[in-house]
């Protein structure tokens, strides 16, 4: 068997099938059984089984509705119009699963396991300015008699010649269906072996979910991590339902506006921050309430605060801001004008950031910048050519004044730099904050929440006592005894 092996150090860690080796594996299952559907890129991923041999038993059809009407005619039409998305994906797998069990009867194929693997795609444009994408997807059963289980991407071509990626394509749909059959029991594994002979130059995914009875215990809030995590992306979202959306969607033409902090737990704070921004966000120019989207942003270094990342502890976080109706999004950006240029990928439109004194004072601390050839010049540029603002919150110093940006330390090479931006309207005061929560912070509410102090429910918003308390976050536990606080 060929293979590709793993090494760390002189020790094998891993052994991998080649691509041949697992098409044909697939092949020489006599009850795997199913039809191949794919749109855009070729028939790249159904001609590794062609090529492995004993392909009679396992591929029913494989076929490639290329012309618009003719999918149409088949799939039905899309309400937008677009042939690259995930309904029409959807729309691909159903239609040939429906298919497959018409025309087969059961009782001439009781242990059939049927399956429908899909993939609407578009690659590179002419003029390579476009690097194109695609949806790759997998419905499928384990079991004769179960239901079907559903595997969906989204990818992002990095490689800058059609033909390459063709066969990226080609491969990744083999390491899908091997792995849906052979890995089901691992997703995070299933996951990492989407790159099996494949490099993170080639391909991006930003974008899964699980679906199904093998998968009723996956949280993909939690598989969105790991795609940030294993590098395969810089940034995932997911919406208030929990379900993982893919950014490009949800971002595109949007004014966004953006907060970055660990809500660990979300606090007063956080939500006053929100609030208020939101509501002077929505009174600049160029802004309008039904194309505006908030962000809770929770960056990988954040989760890694505390040495690994810490996957209860995320879902935590995520249980919680999610219950509040928000949009979170977890990047791999340390610098906010990475996140920047990342929503800039799809919009023009107007953007704003919430922050806290600390976090702009960082901004302009040079620290940050030295693996830039420019410096924080070039950081900057990057961030505040933009159509962007700052809307700062303010803080209480040792000696309990209040410090905003009017009064606000930064080093002293950088007081002119930020000085520039002051006075060019890009930062601007949260005025109508409330006093009563400057003294909040998440750190201390979670050091009370750990040690069964009392007091911490009322410095967070409503509902979310009760929520922590109901599902035991943040290591709460009910039987402790409470801690009395001392000065």
């Amino acid at each position: 068997m060929s293979i590709e092996i793993k090494l760390k150090g002189d020790k094998v860690i891993e052994t991998i099938p080649s691509t041949k080796d697992k098409a044909l594996r697939i092949n020489l299952n006599e009850n795997i059984y199913g039809t191949f559907a794919e749109i855009g890129a070729g028939q790249e991923t159904v001609r590794h089984f062609f090529r492995a041999g004993g392909s009679s038993g396992t591929i029913a059809k494989a076929m490639s509705a290329y012309d618009k009407d003719f999918s149409d005619a088949i799939y039905g039409e899309e309400v937008d119009g677009r042939y690259v998305t995930e309904s029409r994906l959807k729309k691909m797998l159903e239609h040939e699963v429906a298919l497959i069990e018409r025309r087969l009867k059961r009782e001439k194929h009781p242990n059939k396991l049927f399956f429908s693997y899909a993939n609407t795609v578009a690659t590179i444009d002419f003029a390579k300015q476009y690097k194109g994408h695609g949806w790759v997807g997998i419905k499928y059963q384990i079991e004769p008699d179960e239901d079907y289980n559903e595997i969906i991407i989204h990818i992002r071509f990095r490689e800058t010649d059609a033909r390459l990626q063709q066969e990226t394509l080609g491969i990744l749909g083999v390491n899908l269906i091997y792995g849906a059959f052979y890995k089901y029991n691992d997703p995070k594994k299933l996951l990492r072996y989407l790159y099996d002979h494949l490099d993170k130059d080639q391909l991006e995914i930003d974008t899964i979910n699980f679906a199904g009875p093998r998968f009723a215990n996956v949280d993909n809030r939690l598989m969105s991590l790991q795609l940030v995590k294993n590098g395969m992306t810089d940034a995932v979202m997911f919406g208030p339902d929990g379900q993982n959306v893919l950014p490009a969607a949800i971002l595109y033409k949007k004014n966004i506006l953006a907060l970055r902090g660990s809500f660990r737990p979300v606090t007063k704070v956080n939500m006053d921050m929100y609030e208020k921004s939101y509501q002077m966000f929505l009174q600049e120019n160029k802004v309008e309430k039904d194309n505006t989207l908030v962000i809770f942003e929770i960056t990988l270094s954040n989760l890694r605060s505390e040495g690994e990342i810490d996957e209860r502890d995320f879902m935590d976080r995520a249980e919680l801001l999610c219950s509040l109706g928000q949009t979170v999004m977890i990047s791999n950006f340390q610098e906010y004008f990475k996140v920047v240029e990342y929503f800039s990928n799809y919009t023009k439109a107007r953007m704003g950031l919430a922050m806290g004194v600390n976090n702009l004072v960082d901004i302009f601390d040079e620290k940050y910048y030295r693996h830039l050839s420019g410096g924080i010049l070039e950081a900057f540029g990057k961030l505040f050519y933009r159509d962007l603002k700052v809307f700062l919150y303010p803080m209480l110093g040792e000696e309990g004044e209040l410090i905003n940006s009017e009064n606000l330390k930064v080093h002293p090479r950088m007081k002119e730099l930020y000085k520039f931006f002051k006075f060019n309207g890009k930062v601007v005061d949260i005025e109508e904050f409330d006093p009563g929560h400057l003294n909040i912070f998440s750190r201390e509410v979670l050091k009370m929440i750990t040690r069964g102090a009392q007091g911490w429910e009322a410095m967070l918003p409503e509902g979310v006592a009760e929520l922590i308390k109901e599902h035991h976050l943040f290591g709460y536990e009910p039987n402790s005894i409470p801690e009395q606080l001392t000065s």
